[in-house]
């Protein structure tokens, strides 16, 4: 049974989609005007986690992400530089161009932390008809006002404003949200559609029944999650930043447009914190998967978030990074180790226990086999446990009853979940003639002494070899 917190209600639930075993899964995507940084990017992989727990649990996921290219301002209060123009500026490119770079790395970053790609990837610029449409919607239905910057939510005008958040709107002053935009009816209304001042030329904006312009943020969301998965679907996610201010406009249009809250669930993942702050592109100390992976293996990362609960913020250093790639080469070790012992006596003892001519030791072994893979499943269901459905993996490589061939069979049942990649995982040994260098190379990582290690690299390669850090160790390739 799949238990999930819903941020609207408060509580943990038991999970009931809407169609049977089909599920609507919508997450909020980056804005791509620069990289995604490893904080954004523990979002992204707290939400492969739920889709995999998702599939494990026998639901057939429809996953649909947004990427925003259009319409993310500098400021929440509706007012600044669009964050895709003020991109464009920083890099001598137009936007477009600017939306697909970042597109690209995006997607390249999902691939190297092993994050299932969404069956629907949704650009908002591609969907501006969408959004001028529910646009109309609300304008139709009392819940929209034009001024002289752009077209407005009136939010007095919605039942229980702010319910997620827990917002007073009674309460809201304007500059709560950094400033108030001249004309607004009430400090917590919000822009539908931006209109472009007279005499200025934007690089994105289209024409529209109230003038030129371009949507605002939070529409595109609504009118995306709509097209692809319905006015009401099971799953929304995102990070706990967007419960303020981007979900709650967001449920509050959709409910008036279509009647009903979007999402029966929402979930939302913690900060990532550096230095015991928050992690922001606006602040200048984030860090990316890059700069990570120049030291550590990617998938090193990913372990390190799933030893922490996704709703429990979690501190980034390079010495929890390398306590988890540490764990995760000791992980990858065991199964090249189990890997070698594999044969067909497991499902052997499997079937003899099923006829009824299996000893009392092998009667032990199957049931700690159907145990382990139980409690497992148990608590990644219970809101996604990684942290004990971690300590339930370690628990059963240390169990003696087990046999190597079971052990393996349940690490690869487990990584269904936690992506780790440990199917074919080999052991790998280095040519002898370049051992002394890989083992110098070795000593220098182990020391940080960063620039010794990228000079013995080089080295390498000078002798036409290619090293490539793995779970088993350095691993050389001859050049090609």
């Amino acid at each position: 049974m799949l238990r999930l917190f819903n941020t609207l209600t408060r509580e943990k639930e038991i999970f009931r989609p809407l169609k049977d075993k089909r599920v609507g899964f919508y997450a909020c995507g980056p804005t791509v005007y620069d990289f995604a940084h490893v904080g954004n990017l523990r979002t992204y992989l707290f939400e492969d986690i739920l889709r995999r727990v998702l599939e494990e649990n026998g639901y057939q996921v429809k996953h649909v992400m947004n990427l925003t290219d259009v319409g993310h301002l500098t400021s929440d209060a509706d007012t600044g530089e669009d964050k895709m123009e003020k991109g464009a500026k920083r890099e001598g490119k137009s936007a477009w161009e600017i939306a697909d770079l970042y597109i690209n790395a995006f997607k390249k970053d999902l691939a190297i932390l092993n994050i299932k790609s969404p069956q629907i990837f949704c650009r908002a610029t591609d969907h501006i008809k969408e959004q001028i449409k529910l646009v109309q919607i609300l304008e139709e239905k009392g819940f929209a006002y034009q001024i002289a910057d752009g077209v407005y939510f009136d939010t007095s005008k919605i039942s229980g404003y702010g319910k997620m958040a827990r917002l007073d709107a009674e309460g809201q002053k304007a500059g709560a949200r950094v400033e108030m935009v001249e004309g607004k009816k009430n400090p917590t209304d919000f822009a539908l559609w931006k209109l472009t001042p007279e005499g200025v030329k934007r690089q994105m904006e289209w024409p529209s029944p109230w003038g030129r312009g371009f949507p605002g943020w939070h529409l595109e969301c609504s009118a995306m999650s709509q097209k692809y998965l319905g006015e009401q679907f099971d799953i929304h996610c995102g990070g706990v930043d967007f419960i303020p201010i981007h979900h709650t406009n967001e449920i509050a249009q959709s409910e008036a447009a279509y009647g009903v809250i979007p999402a029966k669930f929402w979930v939302h993942g913690e900060f990532l914190l550096i230095d015991g702050g928050r992690m922001g592109k606006s602040v200048g100390n984030f860090i990316t998967l890059e700069k990570i992976t120049k030291r550590f293996h990617p998938l090193a990362y990913r372990y390190l978030i799933l030893t922490a609960h996704y709703r429990s913020q979690l501190n980034l250093t390079w010495e929890s990074l390398e306590a988890a790639q540490n764990a995760l080469f000791n992980l990858y070790g065991k199964m090249a180790e189990f890997s070698k012992s594999v044969s067909f006596f497991w499902r052997l003892k499997m079937f003899l226990k099923k006829i009824g001519l299996a000893g009392e030791k092998t009667k032990e072994a199957i049931q700690a086999f159907r145990q382990y893979r139980e409690k497992f499943k148990e608590a990644v269901s219970d809101d996604l446990d990684t942290p004990r459905a971690l300590s339930i993996m370690w628990q059963m490589i240390e169990n003696e009853l087990l046999p190597a061939d079971a052990k393996r069979m349940l690490l690869l049942n487990f990584d269904k979940v936690l992506g780790l990649k440990l199917g074919g995982i080999k052991a790998a040994r280095a040519p002898k003639e370049m051992k002394e260098l890989v083992e110098r190379r070795e000593k220098a990582r182990r020391q940080k002494d960063w620039n010794e290690a990228d000079l013995l690299r080089e080295e390498i390669e000078k002798l036409n070899w290619l090293v490539e850090d793995t779970p088993q160790g350095p691993k050389l390739k001859k050049k090609k």
